[in-house]
């Protein structure tokens, strides 16, 4: 455990190694018309550089939950560190749109080390009764990203070119990485005993598959979860292109939509304390759904204009937002053993339909809202018909309320 002394320290670098993926995620979506033009392609196929981003991601957490407890937080972070430096560069570098895809990718594998250890090293460094209070704070340190890294990548692409938004993100790397070897302790001794072979591991996440309330409340939220993430990926091209807004004000405009999913963790601690997570899980789906099919009608009738798509996105962001933590939380409360396998394959599972949902939107090549509409859509709706057939097959619906009453064994 670390010493009062250095825990606020410590909770500043974990947050800082949280916020990598977010700011490599954000802060070149401003830089998306540059890059089309700089690389002779549109704004629709550099928006597959981010579904490929988190394809990436969701892979790398399957990778990194074993190699972290085998090998000690460290090494793997270094190793992922160091490729996330070496992507940003070949991204920089990149002569065409698919190499970039690709760079970004492995950027991904890269980025994904800093969030994983982050989350590790809570419970390395934290008694296990501070540990939500933590994580809380963690993702309030990254709640900043939607806020400072479009900003921050408008200014770098406005003054210096959307290149240098890839040298910023390996300069933030380099200083983590330097900030993690020489400032941050080491609380976590590597276990021998860890095998890595491939067999043992891929039995660990079949039997994580074979729980049905993980399967339903993951896929699901899954689902719900990817909705957020194609608003991310298609921001660039609905506002600077269909409503051609500057990039100062897609800047402002993407913090205001932040705010949305943000806050909707601070309502959902209020509800919590009046409903379960299975209530609002179930609710917030059955609501979500007719907003999603609004826009997607208003979208192709025109009926809506700058503000009402801005209103009817700031809602729907935000009811996903209360989606994805309670979903989460009942995919995971079957698991008093195998935690690690499961919260990664839940996070595989969260990002690999995120991941295929905006590519779909790449695909359209599309220059307006109606692709965006009609993928948010189908995904919640495909959510909802999940969680509702997949519940009767739950043999006995476990709640998070249920294990929080009671200390379980690790």
């Amino acid at each position: 455990m670390a010493p009062t002394q250095h825990r606020p320290l410590i909770i500043f670098i974990l947050g800082a190694l949280s916020t990598i993926s977010p700011f490599a995620i954000d802060m070149y979506l401003p830089a998306f018309p540059e890059m089309a033009a700089g690389l002779n392609t549109t704004t629709a196929r550099i928006s597959l550089s981010l579904s490929s981003y988190f394809a990436g991601f969701a892979a790398a957490q399957l990778i990194y939950g074993p190699l972290l407890d085998r090998f000690g937080r460290k090494p793997p972070l270094y190793f992922g560190m160091i490729l996330f430096v070496v992507a940003s560069v070949a991204c920089m570098v990149s002569r065409s749109v698919e190499w970039l895809i690709a760079w970004r990718f492995v950027q991904a594998l890269g980025g994904c080390a800093a969030a994983v250890a982050a989350m590790a090293m809570v419970r390395d460094f934290f008694p296990a009764r501070d540990t939500a209070k933590i994580i809380s704070l963690l993702i309030l340190v990254i709640s900043a990203s939607p806020f400072l890294a479009p900003s921050i990548g408008t200014f770098v692409a406005v003054n210096l070119g959307w290149k240098w938004v890839f040298i910023v993100l390996s300069l933030f790397a380099l200083v983590m990485l330097a900030v993690a070897a020489f400032v941050l302790p080491v609380g976590y001794e590597p276990d021998k005993n860890i095998k890595m072979r491939p067999l043992p591991v891929l039995r660990n996440y079949l039997e994580v598959l074979k729980e049905p309330q993980f399967l339903v409340y993951a896929l699901a939220s899954a689902f719900a979860f990817s909705g957020l993430l194609v608003y991310v990926a298609s921001a660039p091209i609905v506002f600077m292109e269909a409503f051609h807004v500057n990039t100062k004000e897609f800047s402002a405009i993407f913090a205001g939509l932040a705010m949305g999913f943000i806050g909707a963790n601070q309502v959902n601690i209020f509800l919590l304390k009046k409903f379960s997570s299975e209530q609002i899980f179930r609710w917030v789906m059955l609501g979500v759904c007719p907003l999603g099919t609004l826009l997607l009608v208003g979208t192709i009738a025109g009926w809506f204009g700058l503000w009402a798509t801005l209103g009817l996105l700031f809602v729907t962001l935000s009811a996903l937002g209360l989606c994805a933590p309670n979903g989460s939380a009942l995919a995971l409360v079957p698991f008093d053993h195998n935690i690690g396998s499961a919260s990664a394959m839940l996070g595989f599972l969260q990002l690999g339909v995120a991941g295929l949902a905006s590519a779909c939107v790449g695909i359209f090549d599309s220059h307006t809202l109606m692709p965006v509409a009609l993928v948010l859509s189908i995904t919640c709706w495909i959510g909802l018909s999940i969680l509702l057939v997949g519940k009767k097959r739950i043999p006995q619906l476990r709640f998070v309320e249920e294990k929080a009453a009671h200390q379980l064994p690790h």
